[in-house]
Parts: structure tokens; sequence; C-alpha cells
């Protein structure tokens, strides 16, 4: 009976750390907040929605996210190797093989898509797969020849709420480039105050994500505060076109006007912890707006 029970417990740690590896090949948290925007595109489209539609709307694009992002994995191996804050990934640590994790990202990604496909429709499945092999095969590769990879990669990085809406009309709207801008925008100061943070481990990997050359620099915090000032009156447009009211477009504002005080902080000190306020501050920012735009809607 012990033998029994200690092959148990065995199988069971073995399992539980598998189930954390694939957690980490996908970014679990990550891919989370990409299927927020969009559900938040799929709700945005009308009510007429049963669960069955929003279960597999949420399974397509969590698989197609886990390819994007198990890709992106493979690509970067020997570079994750390099920074603390990868090191300890299943690849770089050799606890999956590059042949498993390829396979996964196969999977994952055929499945995905195929879903859109099927129970969606094609134009769905196409912004699905545009946004797959925009972010693993030309904004991963970039990102350490350019800082123009932030721009690559913030068209798939926006194109989620897009493709809820898709799902849901099977066609695109001024309300769908809406959402499209407002992701678009808001992942310029996302990415760069990540950046700024994690600076020095992005350089030991070769990493060029900052908009200026010479890194934590005023250039790249005024690029930043720029960014900011744009995305504000982006992110009213939704109340300009009607798809929503005064209640949100209040919050949009306001939310805008802390996410940009953050920036002047930033112009100011130049510091890390200054840019971890702001980091901090755009992982609110997206679905408070979202959210606020939703419900405005709705009501």
């Amino acid at each position: 009976m012990s033998e029994v029970k200690t092959a148990s417990i065995s199988i069971r740690m073995m399992v539980s750390s598998k189930v954390r590896d694939y957690a980490q090949l996908v970014k679990f948290r990550l891919t989370t907040l990409v299927l927020f925007s969009s559900v938040i595109g799929f709700l945005m489209a009308g009510s007429n929605w049963e669960w069955p539609q929003m279960l597999l709307l949420i399974l397509g694009g969590f698989l197609t996210t886990a390819s994007a992002n198990a890709l992106n994995q493979v690509i970067e191996k020997d570079f994750d190797r390099l920074m603390k804050r990868t090191a300890q990934r299943p690849l770089p640590t050799e606890r999956m093989s590059m042949a498993e994790a390829l396979l996964a990202a196969g999977i994952f990604g055929v499945a995905g898509i195929t879903i859109f496909w099927i129970y969606f429709n094609q134009l769905a499945a196409l912004f699905s797969a545009v946004a797959l092999l925009s972010y693993a095969f030309i904004y991963t590769p970039l990102k350490r020849f350019s800082p123009v990879a932030v721009f690559v990669g913030a068209i798939p990085g926006a194109l989620p709420p897009l493709i809820g809406w898709v799902s849901a009309t099977g066609m695109l709207s001024p309300v769908a480039f809406a959402l499209f801008s407002i992701q678009f925008m808001w992942q310029f100061p996302h990415f760069w105050a990540i950046a700024w943070v994690g600076y020095d481990d992005y350089m030991r990997a070769g990493y060029k994500l900052l908009p200026s050359k010479d890194g934590r620099s005023k250039f790249s915090a005024l690029q930043i505060m720029f960014y900011i000032l744009v995305l504000i009156p982006v992110s009213l447009v939704p109340a300009w076109l009607g798809m929503s009211g005064l209640v949100s477009a209040l919050i949009v504002l306001i939310c805008g006007l802390v996410f940009l005080t953050q920036s002047v902080f930033l112009i100011r000190q130049g510091s890390i912890e200054a840019a971890k306020k702001l980091m901090f501050g755009s992982f609110f920012y997206l679905p408070i707006v979202q959210l606020a735009i939703y419900f405005d809607r709705i009501w």
C-alpha cells in the first residue's frame, strides 16, 4: 500500500509540475488579459449571444494566444536563459523539449483558428491567424534589432477586441476599429513602462524596446507621455460615436489624466519606481476603460 501511495503522490507531483510548465509556456496571465479584451469586443457587438458561443470564443482565443506565446518562447529560448525573469521558464531549464513545445504550439494554433473558422466566421479566423503569425514570426525576432518591434507588436496586440466583435457580427465597423485603436495606442506606454523596469534584463538578451537608443532617457519618458496624450482622445472616440455615453467618457477621462500624471512623474524622476507605477497603472487603465464603455453602452 505504501508503494502505491508513493507512486500516486509521485504522479500527482509530475502532473502538477507539467501543468505549471504549460502555464508558463502559454503565459497564462497574459493570455487571460487578451481573452478579456476579446470578450469585451464580443459583448459590445450585441446582446444576442449564448453561453456556448461565449465559451467557444474563450477557448478559441485561449488556444490561439497560447500558440503565439509558445512559439515566442521557442524562438527566444536561448535569449530567455540570459534574463533573470525568464531563465526559469520550461524551455531554458530544459524541463520541456523544443519538440514538445513546438507540437503543443502547432496543436493549439490549428485548434484555435479552426474553432473560429467553424463556429464563428472566416474573417474571425483570418484575424486570429494574422495575430498569431505576426506576433510569433515578425514581432518576436524584430525585438533584437529595432524598437520598431513595439509598433509591429501593437497590431496583433490590439486585434483581440476586433476579433471578438467580428466573431459576433461577421463584419467590421467603426465600433470595432475604435476598440482596436484604443488597445493599439495603450500598448506603447504599457510596453515601454515594462521595458523601462526590465531594461537591464532586456539589454542582457540584446532586446531593443525603449524608443530612445539611450534607453532610460528623458526622450523615452517624453514618448510615453506623448502616446498617452494621444490615447486619451482616442479612448473618447466611443462616446463621440455615440456607442457610449457621458458617464463612461468621464471615467475614461479621469483614467487618462491619472495615467498622464504617472508619465509626468516618470519624466521628472526617471526612476524605476516611477516606471513601475506607470506599468501598474497601464494594467488597470485598459480593463477599466473597456468595462466603462461596455456598461455605459448596454445601459
